[in-house]
């Protein structure tokens, strides 16, 4: 009796995972917080990506300073926000449209 429970559960699971889809997690083409963040690389077509890396590390109170780039479909370009550098006296500008 329970060998046939076991092997009614087992088909029944494998059913579900046979016949359900995968679904992928979306990602956003824009993700920082206050240490940086990435940007999708197909937005540099669309958009100053520059500007929009500024803007949010000025969020912070911080620079940014841009790390690496994939320059492919599904390639991301990476940047840290960091703090102002010695001798600088004025905090980085903020952008307002």
């Amino acid at each position: 009796m329970m060998r046939m429970i076991r092997a009614a559960s087992l088909v029944a699971t494998c059913g579900m995972l046979a016949f359900s889809s995968a679904h992928a997690d979306t990602v956003p083409p824009f993700r920082g917080n206050d240490t940086g963040g990435i940007i999708a690389y197909p937005l540099t077509q669309q958009t100053d990506i520059r500007s929009l890396a500024i803007d949010h590390c000025a969020q912070y109170g911080k620079v940014v300073k841009f790390l690496a780039v994939e320059p492919h479909y599904g390639g991301y370009i990476s940047f840290a926000c960091r703090w102002a550098p010695y001798g600088a006296l004025d905090r980085p500008v903020r952008a307002r449209y």
